[in-house]
């Protein structure tokens, strides 16, 4: 009774410890502004991660400060302390208790990964074209336009991101759509996002691709079906040819995967 007593206690204190962080951590916006279907179900993974962390670091601080409160030396003992042999209890709790916080957590990322990037029957696709330092875009149609500088989307229509490196490495990411990419050379990566809200933002290049990686970005302009319309209408230059020889030499580069239509 008397080495229970101490083990709830210190279970009690930990999940208080656990509550006061997660009251001070979860209410803060660490991702800002979401604006695609994709940023709630990935900011509420992200304060369930928090929730988690947070006892954690509320068990360990609380048994470490039992501890040493606990097993202190007193005044004038200079002695060595007592073998300890272990407690295989402790140690089959302290291995167990994380995995199943990583499993939970793996698990859990993992549906909202596949949640977010299930493809509908009919997005718009839009090609990616990224190099040394800038970003341009080739929209469908009868011909494919282009625009340098500027992406415009639809609200409330699934985007399918073709993208290709032209040269080295670069990454795809627009904050409030918490959708971030890779752009590898010599592959087709994609990227699906959903975006709900009207408004401008930035394209930002988050993977470190030279002298002008900081310059590397482009104004985004999420607008109504129609006016989306009228601006690639509005377009004059059709992709050029050396970046439709990249898109063809990419896709045969990057065989379909097994079960998506590849051997």
């Amino acid at each position: 009774m008397t080495r229970r007593l101490p083990i709830a206690k210190m279970f009690g204190a930990t999940l208080v410890l656990t509550a006061l962080i997660s009251v001070v951590m979860v209410p803060i916006r660490w991702n800002g502004q979401g604006a695609s279907t994709a940023a709630g179900p990935i900011d509420t993974l992200l304060d369930v991660m928090i929730v988690l962390s947070a006892f954690v670091f509320s068990l360990v601080m609380v048994m470490l400060f039992y501890a040493l409160w606990k097993f202190k030396a007193k005044p004038g003992d200079e002695s060595d302390g007592e073998p300890i042999h272990g407690n295989t209890r402790l140690e089959i709790a302290w291995t167990l208790i994380p995995t199943i916080i990583v499993l939970f957590g793996a698990g859990y990322s993992w549906g909202v990964l596949n949640d977010i990037e299930d493809e509908a029957e009919n997005p718009l696709k839009v090609q990616v074209f990224s190099q040394q330092f800038a970003w341009s875009f080739g929209y469908p149609g009868k011909d494919e336009a282009w625009s340098a500088g500027e992406l415009h989307v639809p609200v409330n229509r699934q985007v399918l991101f073709k993208m290709h490196a032209l040269d080295v490495i670069h990454s795809f990411w627009v904050p409030e759509w918490r959708i971030k990419k890779d752009n590898v050379p010599g592959i087709v990566t994609t990227a699906i996002v959903t975006p709900n809200e009207e408004g401008t933002y930035q394209l930002i290049c988050t993977e470190l691709c030279g002298f002008g990686h900081a310059t590397m970005r482009a104004k985004v302009v999420v607008e109504s079906p129609a006016e989306f319309r009228e601006w690639v209408g509005g377009l004059k230059q059709k992709v050029p040819a050396p970046l439709m020889e990249q898109v063809v030499q990419d896709t045969e580069a990057d065989p379909l995967p097994l079960g998506a239509g590849g051997a």
